[in-house]
Parts: structure tokens; C-alpha cells; sequence
């Protein structure tokens, strides 16, 4: 089996620059004793983790300036962490999770190439109620629901780890799913409003997809 090929870059945040390393594409496949394919991951899923789409880029933007003090933040399915490391920069208590067995090799390079503190990392999935993490006050998330039985699963992960007070942003790049998605959080108790996002101009492509915002 080959082994992996990965590129650097650097993404601007303003004066903030973010740097990361990825996979150089989403060709790349690296399944050490079969790991991810024991956790239900295949090959042409395998490499998802492991780039930067345009919501993960938006959440970042999200985050550069949102009113973050005080707040305990949990991303959900970071991949390579963006929007995390962007938090991170700003010294925001951040938590990071993906299902991804490379996920958290991933994010503690993208830390030190940053200098920044460790980010704590939970390998879960949203089927998962008996995980280590506690509650939080603001969860957000990027290109999440691109399956339809995804839907139940990640709304009540969600509220299990939720506060009573808390806010949930999830960038979605329009993938079918999110009607069905907010009438669920609607039924939790959750306020729900949607937008577009304002300025995208650091994409190289239009972004036909939503914010949506909850609350409760």
C-alpha cells in the first residue's frame, strides 16, 4: 500500500494565518490493519476526513470573530479541525470529535504547526451515548449531514450534549437533508433560523449552502 501524500497550506483569516496540513487529495487511502473499515469506513469514504471543503471554510470564517467567551464549544465531525484550530488561535475552550481513526493524528500536527495548546479529541459517533464528553454551550459543525439516517442520530447527540442554554451552528452545503433535520431540533425545544452566509469571496466557487442556527 502506498503511503500517503500530503500538502501544507496556509488559510487567511484576516491577520490570522491558519496553517494545515492535508491530504494532497481525496485519492489517498491509508488503512492500517483495516481500522476504518472495522468501524464501517470505506476506502471512498476513507479520505473525506482528511481535506478542506468550502463549509468547513465557512464555519472558520464563522468563528473567527463569534462571541465565544465564557462558552465551552464542541465541533462536531471536524475532520481536519479548521474551524477548532481557528478557536484555538483565540484561545475559545474548544473540544474536537470525529469518527475518523486518523481525525486526531491529523489535529494534533495542524496544533503544533499553529503553536497552539492541545485541542482535546473524542473519537465518537453520534450513535454513541456513553461517550467521555460532558455538556456544552455552543456546538457547531460543517457539511454534517450528508446522509439521511444521520438525522435522528445527530439531533439527539446534540441534545444529549447540549446545555439547557445552548447554541448550535451548523454550516450545510445543501445536501437534501435539513428540513427534516430542523423540524427535529424544532421538536427538542430548539428555535431554528437559516441564512446565507454574507461574504464567500475566499471561496474559488459559489456556495449554494446555509447556516443554520438553533437555540434553545
Amino acid at each position: 500500500m502506498p503511503p500517503l501524500r500530503i500538502c501544507y497550506q496556509t488559510i487567511e483569516f484576516g491577520d490570522v494565518d491558519i496553517h494545515v496540513r492535508t491530504l494532497r487529495d481525496r485519492q489517498q487511502f491509508l488503512d492500517v490493519d483495516g481500522v476504518a473499515e472495522k468501524l464501517g469506513i470505506s476506502s471512498a469514504a476513507w479520505p473525506i476526513f482528511g481535506v478542506i471543503w468550502d463549509s468547513g471554510e465557512v464555519l472558520a470564517h464563522l468563528m473567527i470573530d463569534y462571541d465565544v467567551a465564557g462558552k465551552r464549544i464542541l465541533e462536531l465531525g471536524c475532520g481536519i479541525g479548521l474551524a477548532s484550530l481557528v478557536l484555538n488561535n483565540r484561545l475559545a475552550d474548544i473540544t474536537a470529535t470525529d469518527y475518523h481513526p486518523e481525525a486526531e493524528n491529523f489535529l494534533l500536527e495542524n496544533v503544533r504547526l499553529n503553536q497552539g495548546k492541545a485541542i482535546p479529541f473524542v473519537r465518537t459517533g453520534w450513535d454513541d451515548n456513553n461517550c467521555s464528553l460532558s455538556d456544552f454551550d455552543l456546538i457547531i459543525g460543517s457539511d454534517v449531514l450528508y446522509e439521511s439516517n444521520h438525522v435522528n442520530m445527530l439531533a439527539g447527540f446534540i441534545d444529549l450534549h447540549a446545555k439547557p442554554h445552548c447554541e448550535v451552528v451548523l454550516v450545510d452545503p445543501g445536501r437534501g437533508q435539513h428540513a427534516r433535520f430542523s423540524k427535529k431540533m424544532v421538536n427538542l425545544g430548539y428555535s431554528h433560523s437559516q441564512r446565507k452566509p454574507i461574504n464567500v469571496d475566499y471561496l474559488t466557487q459559489p456556495f449554494g449552502g446555509q447556516i443554520l442556527c438553533y437555540a434553545r
